[in-house]
């Protein structure tokens, strides 16, 4: 039996309460689909099956290079950020897995995370290394770069632990293995842009080479940051030629949030995935850099037509990305903001499956630019909130699952088994 950290009482009282009008809504928008020869119960299926990873460390507050300002009651282990986690998956129903970050969230007891994990009805997703920053007692430093580092000596500590990652991947069940490095420089001539790149590809092949049969490597670019001057896997150009040149299973990982602004990142899914290196995504939104904001919460329209290319490419049998929310939750409550980004990206993908994909063929063959353009916005512009709502009851979620979360007491009670931490000085960056 399922561990339920929520009521299911509270559940079905509140869908009760609401379900009068979700029905008169869900039929309102079903006679309108209809007039697209649109089924609505097809979408709501399709709805009903979308997942997104949740990330381990988006369950506590985030922060700013300043300062952190921790919240009540946040997990102080993996096994409370699972219980967090299983909250949202409970409400939302749209997030079935969770992503670690190694060693923030290193077990003693892989075999018990597991069984705790499973008994809240979760599994694991892709794990994360962590090569950017020192860890108490570590030999080396990162301080100058990881895989990439000038030094043979730090670059195979960093090979190593990535092997270790995949080895507690395998005892958790996961299938792929996420590498960011923050690797690059600050200043001109601090770096060869040449040999650091040499040097990236034959650490990160070491690493591909320790992976199972069944596994894929998601490599992770960054325009910037840590590194301002130069980074060694900057942009999806430089991931494509990593990825091409590591292997078949090593492929690009897309973070919404690592790029310039304004920058066309349909258009990168659109290409890595044309070459069949896209291997997945890391969630969020932005408004001047890597802002790690809740997806959707800025630029929506950017987030349905990423969408719109991977429901273009889902009619390919191979393609199977992988997808995750990658946020840092510096004012708002995490399991908040993690169950409204669970239903902004669902909400994109279902916008995205109500394309007339016919028509907008024939406006681009056409050259018609208005109409091409126009058939988007249609999607776009449609409220599909009765299509989350309903898919989120028929799975046993809630129907308003923030509301449910609010209600339950969740947090204070949290905020009673978890003494609040009283440092708030120290950098928040995750």
């Amino acid at each position: 039996m399922t561990v339920q950290q929520i009521n299911p009482e509270q559940i079905n009282d509140a869908n009760n309460k609401a379900l009068q009008a979700l029905e008169l809504d869900y039929q309102h928008l079903a006679l309108r689909l209809a007039r697209d020869n649109i089924d609505i119960e097809t979408i709501t299926a399709d709805a009903q099956q979308f997942a997104v990873a949740l990330p381990s460390w988006g369950l506590g507050t985030g922060g700013t290079r300043f300062a952190r300002f921790p919240g009540q009651g946040e997990p102080r282990n993996i096994f409370e950020k699972i219980d967090d986690c299983a909250v949202v998956q409970q409400l939302a129903r749209a997030t079935p897995s969770v992503s670690l970050h190694i060693p923030w969230d290193t077990p003693t007891d892989a075999s018990e995370l597991r069984e705790y994990n499973s008994a809240r009805g979760l599994s694991f997703d892709a794990m994360n290394s962590n090569t950017f920053q020192d860890q108490v007692g570590q030999q080396h430093s990162y301080k100058y770069g990881s895989l990439s580092h000038s030094q043979e000596a730090v670059r195979q500590q960093a090979i190593e632990h990535n092997i270790e990652v995949i080895k507690l991947g395998e005892q958790l069940g996961s299938k792929a293995l996420t590498v960011w490095v923050g690797d690059g420089s600050n200043f001109p001539g601090q770096q060869h842009f040449s040999n650091s790149f040499a040097h990236y590809l034959e650490s990160a092949g070491e690493v591909y080479a320790a992976l199972p049969d069944d596994w894929s490597m998601l490599l992770e670019h960054k325009m910037f940051e840590p590194a301002f001057y130069s980074t060694v896997i900057q942009d999806w150009g430089s991931n494509y030629l990593a990825a091409k040149e590591i292997g078949e299973r090593c492929k690009c990982l897309v973070d919404l949030g690592h790029h310039a602004p304004n920058v066309n990142i349909e258009m990168i899914v659109s290409r890595l995935a044309q070459f069949g290196k896209l291997g997945g995504f890391h969630f969020n939104d932005s408004k001047y850099g890597d802002d790690d904001l809740d997806s959707g919460s800025i630029n929506p329209y950017q987030l349905f037509l990423v969408f719109n290319e991977l429901v273009d490419l889902q009619q390919q049998a191979s393609f199977a990305p992988f997808y995750m929310l990658d946020q840092s939750h510096n004012v708002t409550d995490p399991i908040e903001s993690l169950m409204y980004s669970a239903a902004e990206v669902q909400r994109a993908y279902v916008k995205a499956l109500l394309v007339d994909r016919e028509a907008l063929t024939n406006y681009q063959t056409d050259n018609d630019v208005l109409m091409a353009q126009g058939s988007l916005k249609a999607a776009y512009n449609l409220d599909v909130e009765p299509i989350l709502q309903m898919a989120r009851l028929r799975s046993g979620g809630a129907i308003n699952p923030i509301g449910v979360y609010r209600q339950s007491g969740y947090r204070a009670q949290c905020a009673k088994s978890r003494p609040a931490s009283s440092n708030s000085s120290s950098s928040g960056i995750v």
